[in-house]
């Protein structure tokens, strides 16, 4: 067998190489490393895809040009991500969420109120807890997750799959996709070869361009202020999401520190001419901007662990599909962070695809074929389309302090409040249990 590479390398001032070493580091006849399908990104929707395609035996490659050590790294992303049940049912039938469970708090209670607490609130509220579910859905409505664990998860599962082979930190210099094969070439120099690619890189895709895939985009006047807090008091499982006319100021329960201090991620939407002084606070004064938007309910709220600030958009792929090629997650959309559904939208394309190409393969056929691809878009396509209609016009809706409009939301909150089988609906769609289900969400083996 010629192995590209084994093992780790950790020497100092080196970034980290890894190729886990597979059947697919024997060079075929063509004089390249050959799989089934090849995956172009390996954060965390790609590397989800190529955990799944490896556990079902497809032989799947995984390039990603971030240093694996760097992207685990607490300094890298403070973010974390929310979780929907349906999401946690794939994770755990890929065997990623043993990992993870334990650094992953439950949201029990979702509390959304429209104005900024102590001038102005609006009297009305809508109040999501998971005693409304029905005996079917009971438990938990999603969970917080930092992404930090997610990753170690995820290369932690990789790692273990003789089908997946990782090559990072490496970038892809040139692809062309015929009738017959994928062929790709690394910048330094190794040549690929793959049934299928797909292409896992990002809002700003180069595989999606290079296939002439126009998009449907703009930017949002509005950035994403994300840290983690600390608070006196517990926050008993609740997510908080306030609406206040910049937009959506979201404390989310995250589990306690090591030394039992209550904590949650704050993600908090604020006008983007506002953001550079805002990132410049002390921390004093970030301390105090978050309790005149929140209130004291938590005690005092401290920033820990620095903050990050990202630019918020919209982009729809209007083709999630080529000549054996398909989109998945911010490469095929990019919602607004409203309802914090964009790595649940993009761990959904995973399922769908994943079930999509095993079944294709049990059939013997060919895994990169117009015919076999065709039901990937079809089975996609109403939920992106729905979603990103849905977070655009929450976020117009709420996003400013118009007397009448505000109004009519408040008393649709109240409305909503007060129907139960509706406000179970609306919980069923944001858990990611509503709709054609894959089987992974719904928590099946492929």
């Amino acid at each position: 067998m010629d192995e590209i590479a084994q093992g780790l390398d950790k020497s100092p001032g080196k970034a980290e190489f890894r190729v886990m070493t597979t059947p697919n580091s024997e060079k075929s006849r063509h004089g390249a490393l050959t799989a089934e399908v090849l995956i172009v990104g390996g954060g965390l929707v790609g590397l989800t895809q190529g955990i799944a395609l490896a556990s079902a035996g497809i032989e799947t490659l995984v390039v990603d040009r971030a240093d694996p050590v760097r992207v685990r790294a607490a300094s890298h992303d403070g973010r974390s991500s929310a979780i929907a049940r349906g999401s946690s049912q794939v994770l755990a039938t890929l065997d990623i969420w043993e990992r993870m469970a334990a650094e992953a708090q439950p949201i029990l209670d979702i509390r959304v109120s429209d104005g900024q607490v102590g001038r102005g609130a609006a009297p009305f509220f809508l109040h999501y807890a998971q005693e409304d579910l029905d005996a079917r859905t009971a438990g938990p409505l999603g969970y917080i997750v930092e992404n930090r664990i997610t990753r170690e998860a995820l290369h932690a599962r990789a790692a273990e799959l003789p089908a997946l082979t990782l090559l990072a930190p490496a970038g892809i210099a040139e692809m062309s996709r015929g009738p017959g094969a994928v062929e790709a070439r690394l910048e330094d120099g190794r040549a690929l070869r793959a049934q299928l690619a797909i292409a896992a890189d990002g809002r700003l895709s180069a595989q999606r361009q290079a296939a002439g895939i126009k998009t449907t985009d703009w930017d949002y006047p509005q950035c994403g202020i994300v840290a983690t807090i600390h608070h006196d008091q517990p926050h008993h499982s609740v997510a908080h999401e306030h609406f206040l006319p910049a937009g959506p100021f979201a404390l989310l329960p995250m589990t306690d520190t090591p030394q039992g201090r209550p904590r949650s991620s704050l993600v908090w939407t604020e006008r983007r001419e506002l953001v550079p002084a805002m990132m410049a606070l002390s921390e004093a004064a970030f301390s105090a901007e978050l309790m005149r938007r929140f209130g004291g309910s938590l005690g005092h709220l401290r920033e820990v662990g620095g903050r990050w600030s990202y630019p918020l958009s919209l982009m729809y792929a209007e083709r999630i599909v080529a000549e054996r090629l398909a989109l998945i997650g911010d490469a095929a959309h990019v919602i607004h962070p409203i309802a914090g559904q964009g790595l649940n939208l993009g761990l959904r394309d995973v399922a769908a695809l994943a079930e999509t190409l095993v079944d294709a393969r049990r059939l013997g056929l060919d895994l990169g074929g117009a015919e076999v691809l065709a039901g990937y878009p079809r089975w996609r396509r109403f939920d992106n389309l729905a979603l990103m209609v849905v977070t655009d016009g929450l976020n117009r809706l709420f996003s400013n302090d118009i007397g009448p409009i505000r109004l009519v939301r408040d008393l649709g909150l109240a409305a909503v409040n007060q129907m139960p089988p509706l406000k179970r609906l609306f919980m069923h769609h944001a858990m990611g249990l509503a709709g054609d289900l894959p089987r992974l969400v719904r928590g099946e083996a492929l």
